[in-house]
């Protein structure tokens, strides 16, 4: 497994990385890959770091699985190879951005624009064998992200983190919300969303109110 990340998330993280769980990990993903066709693609595993240096994060979008069928998973949660169709939820998030800032329903559904403005775009479990909703959870994964997500409160300050769905509420408890910035709604998914507990939200127009008070460049989502 090539562990390469971009500089400012690899010193932070590689004591991480020495902890017999990670090893034990990236053992199992080692030979998930080699037995079995498993998304994202190898090199698009540690995508959400490598397109959002530590240094430039501003916001946190917290999603639990990757995409799970063919030519979907890019390493960035809810977000989608270009030319792919949207899946429902992503479908929804660019529903409620087109209502609360008027942004025109994007073609694209790669979020690769939003990481390199300072999004962190993480999954829970960065690993999904393919066409296996949830087949690479509770194998260290998540220990390792609550860890990036404790990493982040605890030396950087006044990030937005969006918690959506109650999977990503729950990580609220690793969050320092006295100096940092927590929105929480239900999930973009339509049996959520058509249930009223996501549509109105308004967590993107409220999220770059927070980045300009703090004199932070808003995101052009």
């Amino acid at each position: 497994m090539n562990l390469e990340l971009h500089s400012g998330w690899a010193n932070c993280l590689q004591e991480e990385f020495a902890k017999p769980y990670f090893k034990t990990l990236m053992s199992f993903i080692d030979d998930e890959y080699n037995k079995n066709l498993c998304f994202p693609p190898e090199n698009l595993i540690f995508n959400a770091f490598n397109h959002c240096p530590l240094e430039d994060l501003k916001v946190v979008i917290i999603g639990q699985d990757p995409y799970h069928d063919i030519g979907q998973a890019n390493g960035l949660c809810f977000s989608v190879e270009d030319g792919v169709k949207h899946p429902p939820s992503l479908i929804n998030i660019f529903k409620e951005l087109e209502s609360d800032l008027g942004v025109p329903y994007p073609e694209s559904g790669h979020l690769e624009q939003w990481a390199k403005q300072g999004v962190l775009l993480l999954n829970a479990t960065l690993t999904v064998r393919a066409h296996e909703a949830g087949s690479h959870q509770r194998k260290g994964w998540e220990t390792f992200t609550d860890s990036v997500i404790h990493y982040i409160s605890n030396n950087k300050e006044h990030v937005v983190f969006l918690l959506w769905g109650g999977f990503a509420k729950k990580k609220v408890k690793l969050i320092d919300t006295k100096k940092h910035y927590v929105l929480t709604s239900g999930h973009p998914s339509p049996l959520s969303a058509n249930r009223g507990f996501w549509f109105g939200n308004k967590h993107f127009s409220t999220t770059n109110e927070i980045l300009v008070k703090q004199k932070k460049t808003p995101i052009k989502w």
